[in-house]
């Protein structure tokens, strides 16, 4: 990649996606940002703005929001994918004649919820095992990066050269990013944290308090360099911006789905009703909740606030229950 001004293919044109448009559209880059509805994508390049997704924030007119896969992906330095974990595959497999060839970026919190594969993985299995990837995380939330906050955040690749490199193209003065080598261990943190977000959502829905918080969330980072190195990341990556700095933001930011969907299931609504409510976002942590739990289970590793979510969200545990009996065996 070069060191001048790129040219950038967004897949996604939720929040994620903007936010990435409108950090890489500011330094000047060429941007065309791919939407699944020619409607959204007619309505940012009119109005300079998505209002389903990021309201309130402009973006550059560098940016093109288009419906055409050829359209977006054409001559790109860097194809980004930003859609939710469950997409992956189908948005692989949908774009491959555009970017089998391509170094890839991909933004996704979570796993892939039939089989519990990683992003990388299942982006390997339907663009080739030789494909460069590298994925961003840290706490960056989009409605701060869209809006010039300082932000720190990884990006993790096997290929080391992609990494410096993406960083050296998405730095600016309010975005800083390190290069990382643990690509499974960052995939996982985004994953994990996302369950713990929806605990402490829980425990802020039914008022419990800092110090119950506190307590899960240092068993949320407990559990989650645990699974980081029995499923054979390495256990330091839970301990840098990528683990702990986004579990830290994403349980306790206003602009946490995670969060809320907690805060919701506390309050009585059924798991149906808040996805109504979120108007098309997605809350990763929900099916990561199943996919991380069986993979708990089939390495053998005891994680006590997974298994608890998990039974709050698939076996209709109450929750005064789950916290008695995640209490009892702390």
């Amino acid at each position: 990649m070069k060191d001048n001004k790129e040219k950038i293919a967004i897949i996604g044109g939720g929040s994620s996606g903007t936010s990435m448009a409108i950090l890489l559209g500011g330094s000047g880059h060429e941007v065309r940002l791919w939407c699944r509805r020619r409607e959204l994508a007619d309505n940012i390049n009119r109005e300079g703005e998505n209002k389903q997704y990021l309201k309130g924030y402009s973006i550059p007119k560098s940016v093109t929001a288009t419906h055409s896969a050829s359209e977006c992906t054409k001559d790109s330095d860097l194809i980004v994918l930003a859609v939710p974990s469950d997409f992956m595959r189908q948005t692989a497999i949908q774009f491959s004649d555009y970017i089998s060839r391509s170094a890839i970026l991909h933004t996704v919190k979570g796993i892939e919820s039939d089989s519990g594969k990683l992003m990388s993985e299942v982006l390997k299995e339907e663009l080739g095992a030789d494909t460069k990837i590298a994925v961003i995380s840290g706490p960056n939330h989009a409605e701060e990066v869209a809006g010039g906050l300082p932000t720190a955040t990884v990006v993790a690749s096997e290929h080391k050269a992609l990494s410096v490199s993406i960083c050296n193209l998405l730095n600016a003065p309010s975005f800083k990013s390190y290069p990382l080598w643990d690509i499974k261990g960052v995939e996982l943190c985004g994953a994990i944290k996302n369950i713990v977000a929806i605990a402490i959502g829980i425990c802020d829905g039914i008022g419990l308090g800092d110090n119950a918080k506190a307590s899960l969330l240092t068993l949320g980072l407990s559990e989650m360099s645990r699974i980081a190195e029995g499923l054979g990341a390495k256990k330091e990556t839970c301990f840098s911006i990528a683990g702990v700095g986004d579990l830290i933001a994403t349980c306790s930011s206003k602009h946490s789905r995670n969060r809320f969907v907690g805060e919701m299931l506390a309050q009585g609504h059924k798991i149906e009703e808040i996805n109504t409510r979120m108007h098309g976002m997605v809350a990763e942590g929900v099916k990561n909740t199943r996919s991380i739990y069986n993979l708990c289970k089939s390495h053998k590793l005891d994680t006590i606030l997974i298994e608890h979510m998990y039974r709050v969200l698939y076996e209709n545990l109450d929750i005064p229950s789950a916290i008695e009996q995640t209490m009892d065996r702390l």
